[in-house]
């Protein structure tokens, strides 16, 4: 179990103002801050927030194995234990662009980083793995601290729970379309999800909920509403809820918004401030 994670994290964007706006998120009493993959250029911004933070752990969610290798994601860690020890959860997923043995890739990289070959070795209970697939959930089970998964219903949290055992961390990553009006909320899922629809791991994880290829192919209001936690600030804790009850230890908040002028950092901020108020973000 990954304690340092608590209860509530906080998906932001890599913008100027991150080191603001992750200061923010700590004041309101979310435990984690993660930066998405395709965020991350180089890995800096995490060591900006962990410079500007005092005590809530930063996560990359997710380091691709063949953006950031791991001689990259060792010299991380180290900078990271010197900055603020204790507070760097490494998220990793496998090869991007590698459609045959990414397993093996994983492995490979695993080996690297439990060696002094690059330095400090990271451990593996300051590790997850992106997990969807059974294979890869049994990899987080044995060589990572736990595992992320993201597009899910509390019923594949549930079954992967039974699959991870209670041992290893369950993360879900929630996004969050926050808006009264239920066709503007969906609109904003469907930004993201009609790429990600299109990623074979989604695909295969949407099936394997019971959708069909249509529904899938289509973007189905179904889909959205099952995927996503859209709607009032009720209805989104209440989905927020429902992932702990079925077996995730943390839950990350992932605000998504429809087309428009970008602000980046502050109306992921608007969003998690409206949700804290209804969240024991504090207690966990």
């Amino acid at each position: 179990m990954i304690n340092a994670l608590g209860r509530y994290g906080v998906s932001l964007p890599v913008t100027d103002d991150l080191e603001d706006t992750a200061a923010a998120v700590e004041e309101l009493g979310y435990s984690a801050i993660w930066v998405a993959g395709g965020q991350l250029a180089t890995l800096e911004p995490l060591l900006r927030i962990l410079r500007a933070t005092t005590r809530i752990a930063v996560v990359p969610g997710i380091i691709a194995l063949d953006v950031h290798g791991p001689a990259a994601i060792a010299a991380l860690y180290a900078e990271a234990e010197a900055i603020a020890p204790g507070r760097l959860v490494v998220g990793l997923g496998g090869p991007q662009r590698l459609r045959v043995g990414a397993l093996a890739a994983i492995e490979q990289a695993l080996d690297e980083l439990d060696s002094t070959a690059h330095g400090t070795p990271v451990p593996q209970e300051r590790r997850l793995l992106a997990a969807l697939g059974p294979r890869k959930l049994d990899l987080a089970r044995s060589r990572f601290g736990g595992a992320v998964t993201l597009l899910v219903d509390p019923a594949f949290t549930a079954s992967a729970r039974t699959r991870l055992g209670a041992g290893p961390t369950l993360v879900v990553d929630q996004m969050v379309a926050l808006d009264h009006d239920p066709q503007a909320a969906r609109a904003a899922a469907r930004q993201p999800l009609g790429f990600l629809a299109t990623v074979g791991g989604y695909a295969r994880a949407f099936a394997r909920m019971g959708f069909a290829d249509s529904e899938i192919s289509e973007l189905s209001d179904r889909l959205v509403d099952t995927v996503f936690a859209i709607g009032s600030v009720d209805a989104v804790t209440a989905r927020l809820r429902e992932q702990l009850a079925a077996g995730a230890d943390h839950v990350v908040i992932a605000p998504v918004f429809g087309p428009g002028p970008t602000a980046g950092g502050p109306r992921e901020l608007a969003v998690v401030q409206q949700l804290a108020a209804s969240l024991p973000v504090r207690a966990a």
